[in-house]
């Protein structure tokens, strides 16, 4: 089957779908998603958007609690974008009647998160904001946007001008579909279903990093993988997190005996970043210890956090007992398609937003609640550029490559691949488990050869999980020092060496520059990845 159209976005959580609602005004946009619409991070999203609203905080205090907790590893031109147009970005959609939580007095009510020096995040529906903002979104589609779910996109198409001019879906039934269009936008999220514990969907397999990848497009920053502190935690798997706005509330982390965990550790205490949190619960439970927020301290807990009560009790967690169990889990990558902030990636007509994105705002550790920010803001930016500035494409001569199904060396099923994942390039990194793991990944030789069209859907997405995988362990391998989310126990201090290094990935070579873009890209500093 053949559609032409405008635009193809693949994904549909918030930045995709903020990206629809204004190409809408002038384009035929298809959205096109691998699983049911609200079946995204996005949608499971506690967390609320941080944004300077009040007249106690400032733009410069944002940009520096983000570029703090993220080690400065930053673009920080993209920063100060992220934060100064983040503001506007949600001014407007409050003045649109987005339903932000507010304050008795009528105000909007402000929450306190990890690494925060202020409180600025917005929340609605309590610990439901990524539902209510993917919901009100949804609400605000206009007609010219069409929606296909339960298509895995597998293979982007290229002219002969090296141009993205559409992509290839597959449904589950098996049948394919190709579409044809001016621009390609990427919005699938990011990966943290590769590992054992996450906080994310469990088909977030980085699918759209892969295609990308395969496709020809520069990757980077793979080794930064943010783990949350607090998953929900029972009978030895994870349930959805605790959100660190428990913690800005009043919730602590504690031991089986009730001790605090944080203290004298770094003095933000219970809300330290997330590298620094997930670390010390790690440490904890490899011991063979428990641990549990405390809830105590906080009053009408279930009327403030409905999302985490309902999990809780599903689980049969017993609140009245003032704790719950927890464990760290994967939950954020900062690294991505390389990207700027009106989505360009090193492709024409591939572009890249959301957390599939790499534009150098997260760093080495994302701050909390900036990925919705980062969502709607660049979102907003890349439909906007599109507007004034995109084009049609003309030219759908394809590129005609000549594939043959091989034989790929046997993968691994899933479930053991998220173990080794966990155990070998999880919280914590060393080098002789990172290449035993990488020597079970296949090569991008191997990958290169691969006829798509030939393999059936779940073969396709095993496939993109040990493609995403390789990115995430070559990064880790290669960078040997500890950087934010990125601990090496053989290197367990920062290095000034590796300051404003990217480890930049492109098919099968990759490059260390200083700097995230290609103009500071420095010559001759170019080994090969994958044999």
């Amino acid at each position: 089957m053949m559609r032409k159209t405008d635009i193809v976005i693949i994904g549909s959580g918030a930045s995709a779908l903020q990206t629809a609602k204004i190409l809408a005004e002038k384009f035929q946009v298809d959205i096109v998603t691998k699983n049911h619409l609200k079946n995204g991070s996005s949608y499971k999203a506690q967390g609320g958007i941080a944004a300077v609203t009040s007249d106690e905080d400032s733009i410069q205090l944002h940009v520096q609690d983000t570029l703090s907790a993220g080690v400065y590893h930053h673009q920080p031109d993209n920063v100060h974008t992220l934060v100064e147009e983040g503001k506007k970005t949600v001014h407007q959609l409050i003045k649109e009647n987005f339903q932000a939580d507010r304050a008795l007095d009528g105000s909007i009510s402000l929450g306190l998160e990890g690494a925060h020096s202020r409180p600025r995040i917005i929340h609605a529906g309590g610990d439901a904001t990524g539902q209510a903002l993917v919901n009100y979104l949804l609400d605000s589609l206009p007609e010219k946007v069409t929606i296909h779910e339960y298509e895995l996109a597998y293979e982007l198409l290229l002219n002969e001008d090296g141009e993205c001019i559409g992509v290839k879906t597959k449904s589950k039934e098996g049948k394919t579909t190709t579409y044809l269009a001016s621009y390609v936008i990427i919005a699938t999220g990011g990966a943290g279903a590769l590992y054992e514990y996450t906080s994310n969907c469990p088909d977030s397999f980085g699918d759209g990093i892969a295609l990308s990848y395969i496709a020809g497009a520069e990757i980077a920053d793979m080794e930064f993988v943010q783990f949350h502190p607090s998953l929900i935690y029972k009978d030895g798997q994870t349930h959805g997190l605790v959100s660190e706005a428990v913690r800005g509330a009043g919730g602590f982390f504690a031991d089986e005996e009730g001790n605090r965990l944080m203290e004298g550790v770094h003095p933000l205490g219970d809300l330290a970043p997330r590298h620094v949190t997930a670390y010390e619960m790690y440490k904890h439970r490899a011991k063979g210890r428990e641990v549990y927020i405390d809830i105590s301290n906080i009053e009408h807990f279930e009327e403030k956090f409905p999302t985490i009560t309902n999990i809780c009790k599903e689980q049969g967690i017993d609140l009245s007992k003032q704790r719950i169990p927890i464990a760290p889990g994967s939950h954020f990558l900062m690294g991505g398609i390389i990207s700027d902030v009106y989505g360009r990636t090193s492709i024409p007509r591939l572009l890249a937003v959301g957390e599939t994105a790499c534009t150098g705002v997260h760093g080495a550790n994302r701050l909390a609640s900036n990925s919705l920010l980062e969502c709607i803001t660049f979102g907003k930016l890349m439909a906007e550029n599109l507007l004034c500035n995109g084009t049609r494409q003309h030219n759908f001569t394809r590129i005609s490559n000549e594939k043959k199904l091989v034989n790929l060396p046997t993968l691994m099923d899933p479930k053991t691949l998220q173990k080794e994942m966990f155990r070998n390039a999880g919280i914590v990194r060393e080098k002789q488990g990172l290449s035993e793991l990488l020597a079970k990944l296949p090569s991008y030789r191997d990958i290169a050869a691969v006829d798509l069209d030939a393999m059936d859907r779940s073969a396709i997405e095993q496939l993109f999980m040990h493609i995403t995988a390789s990115l995430i362990v070559q990064g880790a391998l290669i960078r040997e020092e500890s950087r934010g989310s990125h601990i090496r126990s053989d290197f367990p201090s920062m290095k000034e060496d590796w300051n404003n290094k990217w480890i930049v990935f492109k098919q099968r070579n990759y490059h260390v520059r200083d700097g995230l873009y290609e103009q500071h890209q420095i010559a001759g500093n170019v080994e090969t990845v994958f044999q």
